[in-house]
């Protein structure tokens, strides 16, 4: 049966990313779902619920209430929290049993906010997407709706749009901060960790957006078509991969016709190492083993994807038995995925781990890799 996953889990759902890009920006996220689920989506996704804590609440939604279509209960609960809590914002989003029950999102945020005079954002989730889809659909309603126009920033501002902690460590926020520091360009903003709504509200003074995930694409696309404000896709993984899209960056903000990719290692037709992973990462890392060490990289995007990462894959490959068929038709000498990939790798391939958080949850969080503006040879020579 197609889609179905007999050895690799699947990735975190759309709710997750919810809940994770807008984990720090001081608002109430309200999943509406069974009652027993927040763990999901407060601890088993979120490394960082034992080190700073979020509104994250549960409608936990009984049979009655979805047989009946109890959105009273779902209303007035979210009404009576935020009443206690007073977040900056509301957010609601939803599971795969609103979903089936026709549950309208946008009618109950509408309500919330009538009756709390807060802000409330309808989130359309369900629940059998990933994590990206849900993430990139928060990202951009917080820039739509906090990011107002304003004068250009001084020097080359850049806003970091994309990054949570379901694909990358924790402290990388401050690692590309410190990375834009060194290269001349200036940090405006970063949504998803490290920042806040203040500094989204002056997210427009930024003269170039760094999409660090396709999860904040369709923020950029609105930044690009609203503001006026260019966007390169890329994470600085690497030294002369990074130093390289420093550059770029600073091009495309200086008014330069290029496109919003770094040319990577294009997808060599000999690759014999195929980077498993998220798209704009599992592309930024293609390139840096290329500019740093020469290996011959091809990145397999496994989550939603530009059409540019996945393009020498033949597209997104998310179902288990493409991943599978994919790797045994290539063969490639190594692999570099999350350590639960070893049960689809090739026999006689090397797997180097990669532990992906969005993927395996904390199983490995210890293990993940700190790749970025950082000498990547002890990790994968």
């Amino acid at each position: 049966m197609k889609n179905v996953s007999r050895i690799i889990p699947c990735y975190a759902a759309d709710t997750s990313g919810v809940c994770s890009a807008l984990y720090e920006l001081g608002g109430m996220t309200v999943v509406h779902d069974a009652s027993g689920c927040n763990s999901t989506y407060s601890t088993h996704d979120e490394p960082r619920w034992t080190r700073m804590r979020s509104n994250i609440f549960i409608s936990a939604l009984t049979e009655i209430d979805a047989i009946m279509g109890n959105d009273e209960r779902l209303i007035s609960d979210a009404v009576s929290a935020a009443a206690d809590r007073r977040p900056a914002f509301i957010a609601v989003c939803g599971s795969p049993m609103p979903m089936m029950t026709g549950v309208d999102f946008d009618a109950v945020a509408a309500e919330i906010e009538s009756r709390s005079g807060i802000r409330t954002l309808a989130l359309h989730t369900n629940g059998t997407r990933s994590y990206i889809e849900g993430a990139s659909e928060a990202f951009e309603a917080v820039i739509r709706e906090y990011a107002k126009e304003c004068p250009r920033c001084g020097g080359t501002g850049v806003n970091i749009l994309g990054m949570t902690p379901l694909d990358f460590p924790l402290g990388s926020d401050a690692s590309v901060r410190k990375w834009l520091g060194e290269n001349g360009l200036r940090y405006v903003s970063n949504p998803g960790m490290g920042g806040s709504l203040g500094e989204i509200s002056r997210a427009a003074s930024a003269s170039v957006n760094l999409v660090v995930s396709e999860a904040g694409a369709a923020a950029a696309r609105y930044m690009k078509e609203t503001f006026g404000i260019p966007y390169v896709y890329g994470v600085p993984y690497g030294k002369r991969f990074a130093a390289k899209l420093a550059e770029h960056l600073k091009a495309v903000a200086g008014g330069a016709d290029l496109p919003p990719f770094v040319n990577p290692s294009d997808g060599f037709e000999d690759a014999d190492t195929v980077v498993i992973g998220e798209s704009v990462s599992a592309g930024s890392l293609s390139a840096a083993l290329w500019a740093d060490l020469r290996m011959l990289p091809k990145p397999m995007c496994t989550l939603p994807s530009h059409r540019f990462f996945s393009r020498h894959t033949g597209g997104e490959i998310s179902a288990e038995e493409d991943i599978e068929a994919c790797l045994a038709d290539m063969k490639p000498k190594t692999v570099i995925a999350d350590p639960l990939y070893k049960y689809v790798v090739p026999e006689g391939t090397r797997l180097i781990p990669l532990p992906h958080f969005g993927f395996s949850g904390r199983c490995f969080e210890r293990d993940m890799k700190a790749l970025i503006n950082t000498d990547i040879k002890e990790f994968f020579e």
